[in-house]
């Protein structure tokens, strides 16, 4: 294994495993504040309940999260030193205030932990407002960074090096709105319907149902709207890729010849030896439609880039397939979730429903992997597109294969004991009504 290739492996494992952590840190906070706004106004106590044990995961979670993050930070620095030397100019900033939103957040959950007793009700629910917005706005500001590695903004370039910098302007990169949007869609997404799907699976088991009831209407809440609009912010995002990454949409979609009226690949393998895409459902004149809103547009295909400007085109388009699938999924559950609950139905009766949530439970997360490894392989061989090649940011120092190693069986062993923990927290509601 190469030196980068160990590099690369290593972040990517580090940002798969810390990402699940940080969608549960955006939405199991909005869901613990709703579930103690329900109990405040309708003086249910099994409300109030489900929020201290929803309160419980998101300790145990963002203490998890935490750690893999100061991961994170570390990697950037010793695994990629020539991307921090470059960019650190740009990403200090929003790096700092991500800092800040983390402390905001850590502090207030503290207060929302442990001054239950201790507080006025008012102003306990604004602790736990204060992190749910502070969660949010972490992930905000750590997408600001991405988003401009995708479109560098803000920078004045000489001799190869960045001469001058306007921070503001990097911030708000052409990426940084969309991809902000996406991610936090997809955090609430991801986490409410994960969560749907874990008291669905209990209710089909005859666990608890007035509590387990309560539980699935809060995580809907959350995670059905989030999923229903993800498609949009989806199409917005594809449009912004067109327009700046041309490479990395013609990647996604497998698009090999520069054409008029580019059709739309469902599925399919794309072959680099010899330039097609196998196997793939076409829709005429689709994708010309979805990435520029015009029925003959030019959609630049991979023969208009060189060569070693390519993404890893086979790897990308699958994973981008497999992501647009899964959310598909999760929008059709949602909006059968929704038009259940609008013809007032009961969802915990509702078994054809409550399988489909519990089936498809682990797909937000599976989409968001798929997702960031699209976000990612489709800007190669650029860490930041068009000024800096990864392969000039990775650190020289040789052996990166033993830390790979030993992360890797840390991370290993640290996703079991939370599963452990969350197993054993859900399995204290599995009687009947005990609660």
């Amino acid at each position: 294994m190469t030196n980068l290739l160990a590099a690369r492996t290593q972040m990517a494992i580090s940002l798969g495993f810390h990402i699940v952590f940080a969608e549960i840190g955006i939405g199991m906070p909005l869901m613990m504040v709703l579930a103690e706004w329900r109990g405040a106004r309708t003086g249910d106590r099994q409300y109030l309940e489900l929020a201290r044990r929803w309160a419980k995961g998101v300790a145990i979670l963002f203490a998890v999260g935490a750690v893999s993050g100061t991961v994170l930070s570390f990697e950037l620095g010793l695994l990629w030193p020539g991307f921090m030397k470059f960019a650190g100019p740009v990403v200090g900033v929003p790096f700092s205030l991500e800092g800040f939103a983390f402390f905001t957040e850590a502090i207030f959950l503290g207060v929302y932990l442990y001054a239950w007793d201790r507080i006025s009700a008012r102003a306990h629910l604004l602790a736990g407002l204060i992190v749910a917005g502070s969660g949010a706005a972490s992930a905000v500001f750590v997408v600001m960074v991405n988003a401009w590695m995708n479109t560098p903004t803000g920078v004045t370039m000489a001799g190869g090096t960045i001469a001058a910098v306007d921070p503001i302007a990097g911030m708000m990169s052409p990426a940084a709105f969309p991809q902000a949007l996406h991610m936090v869609l997809a955090a609430y997404a991801s986490t409410g319907l994960f969560v749907a799907g874990v008291h669905a699976y209990m209710l089909l088991r005859g666990a608890a149902p007035a509590f387990h009831r309560r539980a699935l209407a809060i995580a809907l809440m959350v995670g059905a709207p989030a999923a229903v609009l993800q498609p949009l912010s989806g199409d917005i995002s594809a449009r912004l890729v067109a327009r700046t990454q041309p490479a990395k949409l013609a990647a996604l979609e497998g698009q090999f010849a520069t054409e008029r009226g580019a059709p739309l690949r469902i599925g399919g393998v794309p072959d680099e030896a010899s330039a097609t895409t196998r196997y793939a459902l076409e829709i005429p004149h689709g994708l010309s439609l979805l990435a520029y809103h015009a029925w003959d547009a030019e959609v630049k295909g991979l023969d208009a880039f060189p060569r070693d400007d390519w993404p890893p085109v086979a790897p990308v388009h699958v994973s981008f397939q497999v992501m647009v699938g899964l959310g598909t999924l999760m929008a059709l559950v949602a909006l059968w979730a929704g038009w259940a609950a609008w013809r007032r139905r009961d969802l915990a009766r509702e078994r054809a429903l409550l399988v489909a949530l519990a089936v498809t439970a682990p797909f937000g997360f599976l989409a968001t992997e798929v997702g960031w490894t699209v976000t990612e392989l489709g800007r190669q061989p650029w860490v930041v597109q068009g000024l800096l090649r990864t392969a000039d940011a990775v650190t020289p120092m040789p052996g990166l294969v033993v830390p790979l190693t030993v992360f890797t069986l840390l991370y290993v062993m640290l996703g079991a004991v939370v599963v452990a923990l969350m197993a054993a927290m859900v399995r204290e509601t599995g009687g009947p009504e005990s609660i």
